[in-house]
């Protein structure tokens, strides 16, 4: 798996995508006339985003060379965004895992004025049509689902399950003992999930951990205090 937002000009002779069909890899959507902004860029010219079952591609209409793809695997946040004040434009909001390099700064424009994809961690798509966000939004989901994220061993044996939908969040745990999982959807006409971004946290949705645990602990330190005195 290549790790981030990549160049991507591989065309049929129908100006369609060329994909790995022998390992796999099917077209799961289309939708025509998408435009793309990367990190704090303008948005760029209309092309068709293309979905497959194993990531994103933009191509743009007015230069057939020019195309992004990313993996689903490199998509740590997927969600709809219509606030204006988070983005102008309703759109498909992402955020991209990039390689990380101590001795690179974050600037995504390399000193000869090149923009360095492998830096760019947020990528908006703005469909002309913006009533098909949701339709969007749910192959998004479909997707990730089809690219599951590698397990740690660890993680397997805490027994958590996160399951994600465009109208609602579950989550699955072991038994009672464990931390008592609150999530709630923010009012706001966003649907999605942010992983500690602060900025973008607020108009998407909240996150509240409840342990019970650490009210008990807290009881114990307090009562042994008590006896001491």
């Amino acid at each position: 798996m290549v790790v981030g937002l990549r160049e991507f000009a591989l065309r049929t002779g129908d100006g369609s995508p060329a994909l790995d069909e022998s390992n796999g890899e099917e077209l799961m959507h289309v939708e025509p006339s998408v435009a793309v902004a990367l990190g704090n860029r303008s948005l760029e010219s209309p092309g068709t985003l293309y979905i497959t079952s194993r990531k994103l591609i933009w191509l743009s209409d007015a230069d057939v060379a020019k195309g992004y793809a990313v993996d689903f695997l490199s998509i740590s946040l997927h969600a709809v965004s219509r606030d204006p004040e988070t983005y102008s434009s309703p759109c498909i909001y992402t955020q991209i895992e990039v390689v990380e390099d101590e001795d690179d700064d974050e600037d995504e424009t390399e000193s000869n004025g090149v923009l360095d994809l492998s830096k760019i961690r947020e990528m908006r798509l703005v469909p002309s049509d913006s009533t098909q966000l949701d339709t969007l939004f749910d192959v998004f989901c479909e997707c990730a689902e089809l690219n599951p994220d590698p397990v740690e061993e660890e993680e397997e044996e805490s027994g958590h399950n996160w399951v994600f939908s465009a109208d609602q969040m579950v989550v699955g745990g072991g038994g009672e003992e464990d931390a008592e999982w609150q999530i709630s959807q923010s009012p706001t006409s966003v649907i999605g999930h942010s992983n500690g971004d602060e900025s973008i946290a607020q108009p998407m949705l909240e996150l509240q951990i409840n342990d019970q645990r650490f009210d008990d602990a807290e009881e114990m330190v307090h009562k042994n205090e008590t006896k001491d005195h």
